[in-house]
């Protein structure tokens, strides 16, 4: 091989951890809780105005804040849920963080798909431990997280990005929520379709996924899950048609909108803010070729193309009437006869 051909090669990041040892080498998340805070855990600090850090505690550290520092062996030896006091004595929440927290404390070279997303990607595509995924594009690993998080720690996350720095960013954010051992990362263009085959769910967030659908059914699975997040209706259209060209049933669009509410029991009402649009979600399963997917569309949209059928029939009959009159015929049709 030249120098040039190993430049053109596709990059694939991957730490080689034996099959044996991927759950001991992964993150806090799957191993025995201790009843205390250790060096190398991952936890969250809430300051009294709720601002929050998301820390890898060492020895001898410190966080600087707005409110002082905090030093990191005031909370080593704590049990979660305790207090530490800033040099400027504001006292502040040392927490184990959720998902929710790991991904919105992402470091973005891209906008990532929210929490409240994410959250129902994972329930949609029936993820659990052992479940292989692929993801296309990996972003800055938003989605990526909560997917690995939902398969570890026996399935793996195989996702895709072209973009090298993007990829990059990517990698350091999944290797720093520790769930590095459950994904793989590749750095190459998903035209030429995907390393894997027979996986369980398949996930694309590109600009134009209607024209990857026959990479998709080679990758998954007989009736694997498919997902899709695009933002305007434009675009859910596009891939509607694709869906309905390429095989796939069970299709759904759905949008979600999450209205938080001010947790004052005597004034109990929402925030005047809310996270409406981010998205949205298509969702669908490939199914073999020889069946008839169009028997198991929505009936709204078996519905539409009944209408589409009469309607074609009725200017067709009403075609051939205008023919027929112009050529000496009967102006109406005949009437049918009695039984």
């Amino acid at each position: 091989m030249t120098q040039d051909d190993k430049m053109n090669e596709p990059v694939q990041s991957r730490l080689e951890i034996p099959q044996e040892t991927q759950v001991q080498a992964g993150s806090s998340w799957f191993r025995p809780r201790s009843a205390v805070i250790e060096a190398g855990d991952l936890f969250l600090l809430v300051t009294t105005d709720h601002k929050r850090y998301l820390i890898t505690l060492q020895p001898n550290q410190k966080m600087h804040t707005h409110v002082g520092i905090y030093e990191h062996n005031q909370m080593l030896g704590q049990p979660p849920g305790a207090t530490v006091i800033s040099t400027m004595g504001h006292p502040a929440l040392v927490l184990e963080p959720g998902l929710t927290d790991l991904i919105q404390h992402l470091k973005r070279g891209t906008q990532i798909i929210y929490p409240k997303d994410a959250a129902y990607i994972v329930h949609r595509l029936s993820l659990r431990a052992g479940s292989r995924v692929i993801e296309a594009g990996t972003g800055s690993g938003g989605l990526t997280t909560a997917l690995a998080w939902a398969v570890a720690p026996t399935g793996t996350i195989y996702t895709y990005e072209t973009r090298a720095e993007t990829h990059n960013l990517a990698r350091r954010n999944i290797e720093r929520v520790g769930l590095w051992p459950y994904v793989q990362m590749f750095q190459r263009s998903i035209e030429e379709g995907f390393l894997q085959t027979d996986v369980d769910a398949l996930f694309l967030d590109v600009r134009e996924p209607w024209h990857f659908l026959d990479q998709v059914r080679t990758a998954l699975r007989p009736g694997g899950f498919f997902a899709s997040l695009v933002p305007t209706t434009n675009q859910v259209s596009e891939l509607l048609y694709a869906l309905e060209r390429n095989s796939f049933a069970d299709i759904a669009v759905e949008e979600l909108l999450l209205r938080h509410y001010k947790p004052v029991p005597d004034r109990l009402r929402p925030e005047d803010t809310m996270a409406a649009h981010t998205g949205f979600l298509i969702f669908a399963r490939s199914v073999a070729t020889t069946v008839d997917a169009t028997r198991w569309h929505a009936k709204e949209r078996q519905r539409y193309r009944s209408r589409l059928k009469a309607d074609e029939e009725i200017a067709a009959a009403q075609a051939q009437r205008t023919i027929d009159r112009e050529n000496g015929g009967l102006k109406y049709p005949p009437m049918p006869l009695p039984d």
